[in-house]
């Protein structure tokens, strides 16, 4: 083993390191030309590296957001005295997550949000397209806290409360599943809220064709009217080009349909411009029924997405605009 080290710096010019490593390993081995393998090995692995870092980036999402819930439970060490004082002792982790996120976007996306003020001071119900991922949502909640000090509960599919760890994230940020009854609650104690009709359904089976899959589903309109609270349309440019999925395989939507969970693998996390344009408010009529202010929703929502994204989406496109200096009009 020492005669093979000595024998690469032997002689007039030293071996170069992979030429030394490939005589090491043969003598170690045994296996005569192994400098073929090696070659072919890294081959192999630069054609498939760009296939890995679309799954691996993802990942990057799930960490910031494990992240979020280690802090929280620091935070809440340190604070459980303050609680008996104190009527909301989450404030300050809010801030920090929020700046956390806020941050997050701003260096990966270039996160833009404009139209915030559409958004009424009092009440409202905000209804969004759903990308791949709920990043966008995160992203705009997290900077609207910033520029206004509000926070934004959201409703989320019942499986996100199943998810390992999370249940004091979803506690701090006011998550809500559900049932209708706890929607307009939540509205009527004057918060903001969040939901995405189209749900997981349409995270995993829209395309860049930004489809809108609410179905028939009405039950958001009919919280708005019940809460007495305008609908605020949102929609985030390129949301479907930052993440995609492999919905387009028809076994996938098959067992979806079956089971009613994300099975749909999904992949992407490139660093596309993101912007969220927030419509004028469609405000409270008491005549209007829940499937009128629901077709009325989803046609302001798909006037967002005509007036702010090229269709088909294209994802080098979207990484393009990172670089443009004029920003797109509201």
């Amino acid at each position: 083993m020492t005669g093979g080290n000595e024998s690469c710096t032997a002689g007039a010019t030293s071996m170069s390191y992979l030429t030394c490593l490939t005589y090491i390993l043969e003598e170690w081995t045994g296996v005569e030309d192994i400098g073929d393998y090696l070659s072919y090995a890294f081959y192999i692995l630069w054609l498939l590296f760009p296939l890995v870092v679309v799954f691996v980036l993802p990942g990057v999402i799930v960490v910031l957001l494990y992240v979020s819930v280690l802090w929280l439970h620091i935070y809440k060490r340190k604070n459980e005295i303050k609680e008996a004082y104190s009527h909301d002792v989450w404030i300050g982790a809010r801030e920090v997550l929020a700046t956390l996120w806020d941050g997050h976007g701003r260096i990966w996306h270039g996160y833009e949000l404009h139209g915030v003020e559409n958004i009424p001071e009092g009440p409202g119900l905000v209804v969004f397209y759903h990308g791949a991922t709920p990043v966008d949502y995160i992203y705009f909640s997290a900077r609207l806290h910033i520029m206004t000090k509000r926070h934004c509960r959201v409703v989320a599919d019942h499986f996100v409360f199943r998810l390992p760890g999370f249940r004091i994230l979803l506690e701090v940020h006011g998550v809500l599943h559900g049932p209708k009854e706890a929607c307009v609650r939540t509205l009527e104690d004057g918060h903001l809220l969040a939901i995405a009709p189209g749900g997981v359904r349409e995270a995993l089976f829209s395309d860049e064709m930004y489809t809108i899959l609410w179905s028939d589903r009405k039950g958001f309109a009919q919280v708005a009217i019940d809460a007495k609270v305008p609908i605020i349309p949102m929609f985030t440019q390129n949301v479907r080009e930052g993440f995609r999925t492999l919905g387009g395989i028809k076994v996938l939507r098959s067992l979806y349909e079956r089971i009613r969970l994300p099975v749909v693998p999904l992949y992407g996390g490139f660093p596309v411009k993101l912007r969220t344009f927030i419509g004028e408010p469609i405000p409270y009529e008491p005549n209007m029924t829940a499937e009128e202010l629901a077709a009325k929703t989803k046609a302001a929502v798909e006037a967002l997405i005509e007036k702010h994204q090229k269709i088909p989406g294209n994802i080098f496109r979207a990484l393009m605009e990172r670089f443009q200096t004029q920003k797109k009009e509201d």
